[in-house]
């Protein structure tokens, strides 16, 4: 595994700040790796099945004190720090955005997809992205306009086109009421019909990594927990060559906590118009407003906006049976 930043961004005039975050997910990698095989103090947030332990907090205790040691002027948004306080308005300055252990559940559980994410954006833009497994060694650098790694090795996303050929990568979250999971397997429902397969594996930022590495051609996510949750990975895909839209077709905003990465294009294009026809929930996150900015610089690609599906509220953001959200 490679010691720090790639050296293909040696010269990359965001290599600093590269440095930096991939020493603060080495920390906290190493704390999150020696608690893996250990018994954990499990605490529940909203249900059951939304989980944070002790371990979560000291990583993100450690990562910002490290990433504040360099950057003292810096602003941070936080999984665990913003639990109560919610993600806050995103503005023009520096902001770290960190989940210091993603795939919570996993970890409990001891199933090996857990990660670090750790984003950095500048004016309202992903300009650094880094993810560390420490379970598995495998450590994802991304810096706009430099390209992805993992592992210090240039990665690039699979150049699948068509959705019956496309493996396909979702999640099924933490709620539990009877309406969104109803939703959430239509959808799911509506894509497995139509694609190879599909897979769960509990972390969006890895899954987002999976499709940046060409394992999966495609992912999507509505209702996460927050900007921590995607904005390293998105970053990730676009610079492997992928496509990141909002789920309804139109610009990845970073705070929207709704994603969809694909290898190319046409395939985020195709799977968007899948999810147009599905119903969301009244407790999920619709897509951003018009004219909302796109969170990402010219890399992350753009694929055809997908029209409004019938019946409910759709995912084009229209409830053509004319009930408000």
């Amino acid at each position: 595994m490679s010691s720090g930043a790639p050296a293909a961004l040696a010269d990359h005039r965001y290599v600093e700040y590269v440095s930096v975050a991939v020493d603060a997910a080495k920390a906290a990698g190493e704390v999150i790796r020696q608690a893996f095989k250990q018994p954990k103090k499990v605490q529940e947030k909203l249900n059951h099945a939304d989980l944070v332990t002790a371990t979560d907090k000291a990583a993100e205790d450690l990562i910002f004190s490290r990433i504040r040691r360099s950057f003292p002027d810096h602003r941070f948004i936080g999984e665990e720090s913003s639990a109560e306080a919610g993600q806050g308005e995103l503005t023009d300055a520096p902001t770290w955005m960190v989940d210091p252990l993603d795939g919570t559940t996993n970890f409990v559980h001891g199933f090996p997809f857990v990660c670090t994410s750790i984003g950095l954006t500048i004016s309202k833009v992903v300009v650094v992205g880094v993810v560390y497994n420490p379970v598995l060694e495998e450590l994802f650098v991304a810096a706009a306009g430099g390209g992805a790694f993992c592992n210090g090795e240039r990665i690039a996303t699979s150049r699948q086109t068509d959705l019956a050929g496309a493996l396909l990568g979702t999640e099924v979250g933490t709620a539990r009421d009877a309406e969104t999971l109803d939703a959430m397997f239509g959808r799911m429902r509506a894509l497995t019909s139509r694609m190879r397969s599909i897979r769960c594996t509990g972390s969006c930022a890895l899954n987002l990594c999976s499709v940046a590495l060409g394992r999966t051609d495609a992912f999507y996510e509505i209702n996460f927990g927050g900007c921590w949750d995607a904005a390293a990975g998105g970053l990730l895909v676009a610079e492997a060559g992928g496509a990141v839209l909002d789920p309804a077709g139109g610009p990845w905003d970073v705070m929207a906590r709704r994603v969809l990465a694909a290898g190319t294009p046409q395939l985020a294009g195709a799977v968007a118009a899948v999810l147009a026809e599905c119903r969301l929930s009244s407790r999920e996150v619709g897509p951003p407003g018009p004219g909302a900015a796109g969170s990402l610089g010219p890399a992350g690609g753009e694929g055809g906006a997908a029209e409004g599906g019938e019946g409910g509220k759709t995912e084009g953001g229209a409830d053509a049976a004319g009930e408000g959200k």
